[in-house]
């Protein structure tokens, strides 16, 4: 019995032993905080503070890869500048890190830790850089989209946050906010924003498994930052003729640099002094005109056309100046069946001779599968494009400007983000200044300008009401398109809001009741911004997608991973 009794007894102590639950000892990172300092010179300051777990195992370090490289859906690569490079602890003690390049993108991995020392238990690295070339620059809007951990981490990470810094103060409803978290492509939605002045912060809800990814979108206004394009990545060694390049180059940057510095900004100066001034009209501007100005063939202008003449540019106002020109004329019809859901109608087929070759080009586009078109579910970016291309040769045929005033602005615009790139501050201000206000009119243009802006002067005077205007609904209906052409629209219809007209034939709205002119140019208004935002291009000029149209977990800049070692 007392051997039984043994034997029940050292079974027992082996049971509690053995059976009991082991320490836990894997690792994983308890938080990851990261601050996306946007700078106004386009450059992004990094700080990445990682609470990293060793448990109980016994390593050296993590290390922290970084993709320099950035890929759009087209294939294309695009090199990202990282500079700047910290490592240090919660204390501001740096730590030892080395630093490669490795894989065919050629990521940065940042190696941190003593190779003769391990260390177990928890530890916090705050890792501080410089980007340059991840703010993407859409028509609309700038935007940063940033993959906040990447999805190569091999650890579970338990909580991610994320904040944007904007260089400037901004109203909440000019910021633009969306996040997603999960493996690569993933849409879920795991993760809350919050803005607070200029701070936008972002927060996962729930912990990010091994290799899935927090990404983050800011949206915000043009003009707050400075445009720096990532530069197209094409390895030198791919080429055939690198050496000979080369040696050609260092023969030729002399003779460029002598000349990039020097000559080449003092000679846009003296070209817009000689070349890129508009003449002096006859014609002054007067303060009540009631025609748009004609072509030398005595054509009378289009909306679209007056409007690019006055500021020598084709924008999307133009374009909606065109459609309801083209609907008062009754070959399309705008229709409203319920607040801000708008569709366009072909109501009759064009003649060779009745339409510009521009209205052409836009009603063949919009209308090019189906004859009714709901704006909001069509992409209208190209033939819009095309659009405003023709327009601008219209008024080049036509006389008013010697050369194309967008290809002209296009070229020095590449001028300045060139001197930006290569460091030549007074080319960059010579090319932004002078060589973008390079465009002219002729002597012909410049006289058909004061023809147009007198227009503008009558259509948004309040200073006098015309009799006549309640005997000629024409007169409200006909230069309309004119004053949508201005942006003096609303000014336009409220010229009008005692009198009695008749609802236009060409629109048909949800409303009943009394035609109120303030009201149908507000419902107008509302169809000009679902047709921009079907004219608005979802992909930047070099190609990248915008994080709020298609975006997804990984589909930003940044990212990457880690590990421990």
């Amino acid at each position: 019995m007392t051997k039984f009794l043994k034997f029940i007894f050292l079974t027992l102590i082996f049971f509690f032993i053995f059976a009991s639950p082991a320490k836990a000892i894997a690792e994983d990172i308890k938080d990851y905080t990261v601050k996306l300092n946007i700078n106004k010179n386009g450059t992004v300051n990094v700080s990445e503070k990682i609470n990293y777990d060793f448990g109980d195992l016994e390593k050296h370090g993590i290390y922290r890869t970084i993709p320099t490289i950035r890929t759009n859906e087209d294939g294309k690569k695009y090199q990202l500048d990282v500079s700047n490079i910290s490592v240090t602890d919660e204390n501001n003690n740096s730590y030892q890190y080395q630093t490669s390049y490795q894989g065919s993108n050629n990521d940065l991995s940042l190696k941190i830790g003593d190779p003769d020392h391990t260390i177990t238990g928890l530890h916090i690295y705050i890792i501080d850089y410089t980007i340059r070339g991840d703010i993407t620059y859409f028509s609309d809007h700038d935007e940063l989209y940033w993959n906040v951990t990447g999805v190569d981490w091999d650890v579970q990470i338990q909580n991610v946050t994320a904040q944007v810094l904007l260089p400037e103060n901004l109203k909440e409803n000019d910021i633009k906010t969306t996040c997603y978290t999960g493996p690569f492509g993933s849409t879920s939605h795991y993760c809350k924003s919050n803005i607070d002045n200029n701070v936008i912060s972002f927060q996962t809800t729930q912990p990010l498994y091994p290799h899935e990814n927090l990404s983050v979108v800011a949206g915000f206004p043009k003009n707050i930052v400075a445009v720096l394009e990532p530069k197209e990545y094409i390895p030198f060694g791919e080429t055939g003729m690198g050496k000979i390049i080369i040696i050609i180059f260092i023969i030729a940057i002399t003779i460029i640099g002598i000349f990039w510095y020097i000559f080449y900004p003092f000679r846009i100066i003296y070209k817009w002094y000689r070349y890129g001034r508009d003449p002096k009209a006859l014609l002054g501007v007067t303060s009540a005109w009631f025609d748009p100005p004609t072509t030398q063939t005595k054509r009378k202008l289009t909306p679209g056309e007056t409007g690019a003449l006055i500021d020598e540019t084709v924008d999307l106002r133009d374009i909606a100046a065109t459609l309801v020109d083209l609907a008062r004329r009754g070959y399309i019809k705008i229709i409203e069946p319920k607040k801000n859901d708008f569709y366009i109608e072909k109501v009759k087929e064009s003649k060779k001779s009745d339409l510009e070759p521009f209205e052409k080009i836009l009603l063949s586009g919009i209308f090019h599968k189906k004859d009714k078109i709901k704006i909001k579910d069509s992409e209208l970016v190209e033939v819009v494009n095309d659009t405003k291309t023709a327009l601008y040769e219209s008024l080049v045929k036509e006389n008013f400007f010697p050369q194309n005033p967008d290809s002209i602005r296009k070229f020095y615009t590449v001028i300045w983000i060139l001197a930006i790139v290569t460091f030549n501050p007074f080319l960059f201000i010579a090319a932004l200044v002078f060589g973008t206000a390079m465009p002219r009119k002729t002597d012909f243009g410049a006289q058909a300008a004061n023809i147009a802006k007198s227009l503008k002067n009558f259509l948004s005077s309040q200073e006098r009401q015309f009799a006549f205007q309640a005997e000629r609904q024409m007169m409200f209906e006909r230069l309309l398109p004119f004053a949508i052409a201005f942006g003096v629209e609303k000014i336009w219809a409220e010229r009008f809001k005692d009198i009695a007209l008749t609802k236009p034939t060409w629109y048909e709205g949800y409303e009943s009741g009394r035609f109120n002119t303030i009201l149908f140019v507000s419902s107008l208004n509302s169809s000009f911004t679902s047709f921009n935002t079907a004219a608005t291009p979802t992909k930047s000029s070099s190609g990248f997608s915008s994080g709020f149209s298609g975006g997804s977990s990984g589909g930003g800049g940044g990212g990457g991973g880690g590990g421990s070692w």
